[in-house]
C-alpha cells in the first residue's frame, strides 16, 4: 500500500506564514536598527543660556541676552506652571511619556489626514522630535530632514529622561524675534515669570511657537487669538478643563506690546557681569523688593530736585554687611542726570557725616561722655576758625546735644583732642577709603567734611555703629558664601570703636530732631551738607538695616539751598517706611555704659575743654607705666599705673569706663578685663587727659 505525503496547506495559510515571517524580521530588524542607532547616539546637547544676576532669594534681577541677541533663559520645571506643561503634553503630544521619541500612531493618523485632505493637517512630531529639529539649523522641511529628525529623536530619547528633554524643548521653543523658551516668552509678553499663569496665558504660550513669526502678538494679535482659540478649544474637548473656564479664558486679552527684560538694580547687575563675565548664574546679596520699592520711591523724588539733580542710595544689613540694595539715580537712560554712572560709588563730600566717628573715639578715649559740658563758642584753632551753619553759638551744651544739632566747633575741639590722623587710620582700618587731595594730611577740617568718601562706606561706618562698634566690608554677592549665608563665612571687618562707645552713639544719633512731619525716635541719624551746597546726605539705622541718601549734581555744581536736613533727611525716612513696617529696636547698652546726669559724673568728665590752670601753663597728666603699645603679662591681681603731672584728683578709665575712685597719689591701680587690646586713659579735675594702648597677655 503506497503511502501519500501531507496535502499542501491552502495559498492563504502560506500567504499569512509569510507575512508573519515578514513582520518579525522587518520588527526584528527595526529593533536592531533601534538599538544601533540608540548605542550610538552622540552625548547630551550643550546649550548657552543668558546670563543671569539673581537676588538673595533666587529672584531674577536681570538677564543679559546671548551674543547673538537672543534670550534664552535657563528653564527650571520646578517653576513653570504645572498646567501650563500638561496643556502642552496634551495638545502637541499626549503619550509623551510612553513613546521613546517617535510615536507610531501620530505618524499613521498624520499620513491618513494628508490623503484624505491633500494637505499636511498635522505633521506627527513628538516634543523630542521638535527638540531635535530646534537643535539642528534651520532648513527646507524635507522627507530627509524629517527622517534625520526622527533618528535624532531616538538619539534623544537614549541619553535624556523626558523631563530633561521637556526642559530642553522650554528653553528653545520660539515665540517670535529673538525670544526663545518660556521664561523669555513669558517675561516678555506678560512682565512676569511662568511660574503661575493663567489659562489664557498657558494657552497662548502653547500656541505661539508652531507659528512664532505670523502668531506674534505685537504684530498679528488676531492671529495670535486666533491660536490661543484653538488650543482652547481641543484641549477643553480632551476634558483638561471645563467650558466655563474655557470660556473665562477666551475673555482675556491678548498682550499688544513686548515689554523690556527685567533690569532692576542696573548698576549692581552691570558691575557683576562685567566683573565676571564668564559666570552664567549670578547671586547677589540684594534684595528685590526693597530695591524695587526705593528705586520706585527715587523715580518720585527725582522729578521734584531740579535740572541735573540726582540722588543714590544704599541699604546694608548691619550684622552681615551684605547690600541689601543700591539705587544710583532713577533712570540709567537719564544723561542730564548722568543715569550710567553708579553715584554710590562717587567720592564726594560727607560734610558733617564724618563728626559721630569723632565723638566715638572721645568716648572711647574716656575723655567725654554724652552728659559731658562742652563749649560752643567762636574759637580759633591756629588760622582756623571755624563757624556754624547758621553762623550762630549755642554756648555750653551736653556734647550729645552738639552732635545732634551737628555743631562745628564742639566736633573740632574733640576732633583736636583725639587727632585727626588718628580718626583717618580708624576710619581706614574699618575699610572706609579716605580721599585727600595729592599731599594733604587729615587736619581738622576732615571732621566737616574736607575729605573724599564714597556713599557705600558711609553706610558701611553707620552700620558699624548700629553692630556695636565692629566694621564690616559691603558684601554685595553671596554666590561666593557657603551655603544658609552663615556670618562667620563673611568677610571679617575691623573694629571701629568699642561697643561702650558705639552705644553712646546710637542713643546719641536716635535723639537727632527728625525732618518735618516724620516722627522721631525711631531711628539713629546724621544729616551733612558739603561746602557750596554740592552734596546733602543723610545716613541712619535701625537695628537691622542702615540706609545711607545723597543728593546732588553729579557733575559737582552748587545746588543753592540744598541742604542734609531738608533734602536728604526726608528721603531718608521715606525710604525706612518703604522698607520696614516698624523699624527694628537699637542695641540694648552693654553693661559698661554709664548712665548718669552730668552733675553724678566723675568731675574731670563733667565739662570738656581747657581749664584755667592749663591756660595759665600747667602741665596735664601723663602716662609713664606702662607706655604706649606695651605687652603685659596679665593675672588676677590689680596693675599699676604711674602718672606724671596733673591737677588734682586723678581718674583711670579702661576702655572709656571709669574705675575706682578718683586719686590724688601718681601711683594708680586698675583691674585688668582679660586678654587682648585695652585703652588705658587718665585724666585729671580740669578733665586734661592721656591714653595708651596695651596688650595683655
Amino acid at each position: 500500500m503506497s503511502g501519500e505525503g501531507p496535502s499542501p496547506r491552502p495559498r492563504w495559510q502560506r500567504l499569512a506564514a509569510a507575512g508573519v515571517l515578514g513582520v518579525a524580521v522587518l520588527a526584528g530588524g527595526t529593533s536592531a536598527w533601534l538599538a544601533g542607532v540608540r548605542h550610538a547616539a552622540p552625548p547630551p546637547p550643550t546649550l548657552a543660556y543668558s546670563a543671569e544676576i539673581l537676588d538673595r532669594e533666587g529672584r531674577l534681577l536681570r538677564p543679559f541676552p546671548l551674543a547673538d541677541g537672543r534670550w534664552r533663559l535657563t528653564p527650571d520645571l520646578a517653576k513653570v506652571d504645572r498646567r501650563y506643561i500638561a496643556m502642552l503634553i496634551c495638545y502637541e503630544d499626549k503619550r509623551f511619556y510612553q513613546h521613546g521619541g517617535i510615536d507610531p500612531l501620530s505618524l499613521v493618523r498624520a499620513a491618513l489626514q494628508f490623503v484624505w485632505h491633500g494637505r499636511i493637517v498635522s505633521g506627527g512630531s513628538t516634543l523630542t522630535m521638535q527638540v531635535a529639529r530646534l537643535l539642528e539649523p534651520p532648513g527646507p522641511r524635507t522627507l530627509g530632514a524629517k527622517l534625520r529628525e526622527m533618528r535624532r529623536a531616538i538619539e534623544l530619547e537614549a541619553r535624556l529622561s523626558k523631563d530633561e528633554i521637556l526642559k530642553l524643548y522650554m528653553a528653545l521653543a520660539p515665540y517670535g524675534g529673538n525670544l526663545e523658551g518660556v521664561r523669555a516668552a513669558s517675561l516678555a509678553w506678560f512682565g512676569k515669570e511662568p511660574r503661575r499663569l493663567t489659562l489664557n496665558e498657558a494657552a497662548l504660550l502653547v500656541a505661539l511657537p508652531q507659528a512664532p513669526e505670523s502668531r506674534r502678538p505685537d504684530r498679528y494679535p488676531a492671529q495670535a487669538e486666533a491660536g490661543r482659540e484653538r488650543v482652547l478649544a481641543r484641549l477643553a474637548d480632551a476634558g483638561l478643563f471645563g467650558a466655563p473656564e474655557a470660556e473665562l479664558a477666551r475673555a482675556g486679552t491678548i498682550p499688544v506690546r513686548r515689554l523690556d527684560m527685567p533690569m532692576i538694580a542696573p548698576h549692581a547687575t552691570e558691575t557683576a557681569r562685567r566683573d565676571r563675565p564668564a559666570a552664567g548664574v549670578q547671586t547677589l546679596a540684594i534684595d528685590r523688593a526693597i530695591q524695587q520699592r526705593l528705586e520706585e520711591l527715587a523715580a518720585e523724588r527725582v522729578r521734584t530736585l531740579g535740572a541735573g539733580v540726582s540722588l543714590a542710595m544704599v541699604v546694608l544689613d548691619n550684622a552681615t554687611g551684605e547690600v541689601l540694595a543700591r539705587v544710583s539715580g532713577a533712570d540709567p537712560a537719564d544723561r542730564a542726570r548722568a543715569g550710567s554712572v553708579d553715584l554710590t560709588r562717587a567720592i564726594r563730600s560727607p560734610g558733617s557725616t564724618l563728626k559721630p566717628f569723632i565723638y566715638g573715639l572721645a568716648f572711647e578715649d574716656g575723655i567725654a561722655h554724652p552728659e559731658t559740658l562742652i563749649e560752643d563758642r567762636p574759637t580759633r584753632f591756629g588760622a582756623y576758625a571755624p563757624e556754624n551753619f547758621d553762623l550762630g553759638f549755642q554756648g555750653t551744651v551736653p556734647v550729645k546735644r552738639a552732635l545732634q544739632l551737628s555743631l562745628n566747633v564742639p566736633a573740632v575741639m574733640l576732633l583736636q583732642a583725639v587727632g585727626p590722623q588718628r580718626l583717618a587710620t580708624r576710619l581706614n582700618g574699618a575699610g572706609t577709603r579716605l580721599v585727600l587731595p595729592p599731599g594733604e594730611v587729615p587736619g581738622l577740617a576732615v571732621g566737616l567734611g574736607g575729605v573724599g568718601v564714597r556713599l557705600e562706606d558711609l553706610a558701611s561706618l553707620y552700620a558699624a555703629i548700629a553692630s556695636g562698634g565692629l566694621a564690616r566690608p559691603p558684601v554685595e554677592r553671596l554666590d561666593a558664601l557657603a551655603t544658609g549665608r552663615d556670618v562667620s563665612t563673611l568677610p571679617k571687618g575691623g573694629r571701629l570703636m568699642s561697643e561702650v562707645a558705639a552705644w553712646y552713639l546710637a542713643d546719641t544719633l536716635a535723639g537727632t530732631p527728625p525732618p518735618q512731619n516724620a516722627r522721631g525716635g525711631q531711628i539713629a541719624f546724621k544729616t551733612g551738607t558739603s561746602f557750596g551746597y554740592r552734596d546733602a546726605w543723610s545716613v541712619g539705622f535701625d537695628g537691622r538695616r542702615t540706609i545711607a541718601i545723597w543728593v546732588g549734581r553729579p557733575d559737582g555744581q552748587p545746588v543753592p539751598g540744598m541742604i542734609g536736613r531738608v533734602a536728604a533727611a526726608p528721603l531718608l525716612f521715606d525710604a525706612f517706611s518703604r522698607v520696614v513696617s516698624q523699624p527694628a529696636p537699637l542695641r540694648p547698652a552693654p553693661r559698661e555704659a554709664v548712665r548718669a546726669r552730668n552733675t553724678e559724673l566723675p568731675p574731670p568728665l563733667r565739662r570738656f575743654g581747657r581749664s584755667q590752670n592749663e591756660m595759665a601753663g600747667r602741665e596735664g597728666p601723663r602716662i609713664a607705666f606702662p607706655p604706649d603699645g606695651a605687652s603685659l603679662e596679665r593675672d588676677d591681681s590689680e596693675m599699676p599705673m604711674k602718672v606724671s603731672g596733673g591737677n588734682g584728683a586723678l581718674t583711670i578709665l579702661v576702655n572709656g569706663v571709669p574705675v575706682g575712685e578718683p586719686s590724688r597719689g601718681h601711683t594708680l591701680f586698675w583691674q585688668p578685663p582679660g586678654a587682648g587690646f585695652v585703652r588705658l586713659t587718665v585724666m585729671d579735675s580740669t578733665g586734661a587727659s592721656d591714653s595708651v594702648v596695651v596688650r595683655l597677655r
